[in-house]
């Protein structure tokens, strides 16, 4: 199969990139939709990054000073009416349980959406004084959200995804704790899935129900489209005064916590299709790709070529590369295609001529480039090549994104930006009317706002004195 009928598989990226992403999560069996409507199974293709994210954001967890827990599915609906603001905020999307074991229950059960709710709870019974604080656990888990339109990764009614979640004896280090799993989750993003982010504060119509204060991450798609890829969020005493989170001070008074959570999803795996893809389909960070690289046998029926590429890959997999050699009964061409849809970082080709000039054959899938690699120190040359691939990933991403970025002085501004698929930094007054009327007349949205940018004099939006800097976009 040709390149050119292997690529009609998937939509054209330029012409139709919804339909591309989607072709691109089937085509390359990332996920397949499910039985029930909005719900996505995923493939071990696809599972296999979202475990590499997993090892690599539990690593930094743990480092940060949390440890893993984890809560039950199931939530009395009671719990919810608790937290007015966050009952109100999830309420449309709650999946409930009635009946179980052929009977109605006394009280309906909701389906996990977030946990606040039953985490609280349970702090409220584990901490008594001071000296158990501060509390930090995350857990990662599934949620359900019953969404009205679905996409795979990035919104589905189920999905998979973690949450932090912290008790705190003072506001300061309730705060403290919310911006540091921020920058967790921006060295993250940067490091590991070669996604810049801007972080910043959310604005109150965007901010997590029952926050005091939410925090994003907004990472640009090839589209121009800003896509959230995580929240960190102070919650103030909104949720241990719900649920009673109470602690003994030094001082001998009781009082109520601070607390916070942040979470990140699978809807990361959305992102580093949008954020890195091409024409030819995705285009995967070394760091969570699931095979690293790929050695393809050329002329394999001649002896010692698949030998060889064993061999290769053994001494591959030694240096701490996930490699695997493809010797399906399939041409060359047709398996250089496929993976190249699959976004393998390396490709590495070795047929009876390169192992005659001692030497393999090694593609880029980022950019393409073919190399003749001697096969003395191989292995160290592809470990050296995945750092340099995820390198320039990075750098390829964040000059896409800075050059899409604009500033605007006006209403008009703003809208053109937005419509030419760019991010538009804009003055705002920080009322809800003027946030409204970008959404009503351009359909985007304030991301984050970036005040220490430095704030415009004026609301570009409505003209009097500006108190923020915010990002403007359309988003997933």
């Amino acid at each position: 199969m040709s390149q050119k009928q292997f690529v009609t598989q998937i939509a054209d990226i330029n012409d139709n990139f919804t339909q591309w992403y989607t072709d691109v999560v089937l085509k390359t069996e990332l996920v397949d939709y499910g039985p029930v409507k909005g719900t996505m199974v995923i493939r071990p293709y696809g599972y296999a990054i979202w475990e590499n994210i997993q090892k690599d954001m539990d690593r930094r967890f743990k480092e940060a000073g949390s440890k893993n827990a984890y809560f039950p599915l199931l939530i009395p609906m009671s719990f919810f009416t608790k937290e007015a603001e966050h009952v109100e905020g999830f309420a449309p999307e709650v999946a409930v349980v009635t009946h179980a074991g052929g009977a109605k229950l006394e009280e309906p059960l909701a389906i996990r959406p977030t946990s606040e709710t039953v985490i609280g709870t349970m702090y409220a019974k584990w901490i008594q004084s001071y000296r158990d604080l501060p509390v930090i656990m995350n857990q990662w888990c599934n949620v359900m959200r019953w969404e009205k339109t679905t996409r795979p990764f990035l919104r589905t009614s189920e999905f998979l995804w973690q949450e932090g979640h912290t008790v705190h004896a003072s506001e300061e280090e309730a705060m403290e704790e919310t911006i540091k799993m921020l920058n967790v989750y921006k060295s993250f993003m940067e490091e590991t899935l070669a996604i810049p982010v801007f972080t910043g504060r959310k604005t109150e119509k965007e901010k997590f129900a029952g926050a005091v204060a939410t925090f994003g991450l907004e990472a640009m798609m090839l589209d121009g489209k800003s896509l959230q890829v995580g929240t960190s969020h102070y919650l103030g005493q909104n949720f241990s005064k719900a649920f009673d989170i109470k602690f003994l001070d030094k001082d001998s008074a009781l009082k109520h916590g601070y607390t916070t959570s942040w979470g990140t999803s699978t809807r990361m795996i959305g992102g580093i299709i949008m954020a890195h893809g091409d024409a030819r389909g995705l285009v995967l960070p070394p760091m969570v790709a699931p095979i690293q690289a790929i050695i393809v046998p050329v002329a394999a029926h001649k002896g010692g070529v698949i030998e060889k590429c064993k061999e290769l890959e053994t001494e591959l997999v030694k240096a701490g590369i996930r490699a695997e050699t493809d010797v399906r009964d399939m041409s060359p061409g047709w398996k250089f295609n496929e993976w190249e849809m699959k976004g393998v970082p390396i490709r590495i080709e070795l047929g009876p001529r390169d192992i005659e000039n001692n030497q393999a054959m090694v593609m880029r899938r980022d950019t393409l480039e073919k190399t003749a690699v001697s096969l003395d120190g191989f292995a160290d040359y592809i470990v050296e090549l995945t750092k340099t691939v995820q390198k320039d990933l990075l750098e390829k991403s964040r000059q896409r994104r800075d050059a899409k970025i604009v500033e605007a002085d006006s209403l008009e501004g703003i809208l053109q930006g937005v419509e030419d698929k760019k991010f538009v930094k804009a003055g705002w007054c920080g009322c809800r009317e003027c946030e409204d009327k970008v959404k009503e007349v351009g359909q985007a949205t304030a991301r984050v706002m970036c005040d220490e940018e430095g704030v415009p004099e004026r609301c570009a939006i409505c003209g009097k004195k500006a108190t923020h800097k915010v990002i403007f976009a359309r988003a997933y």
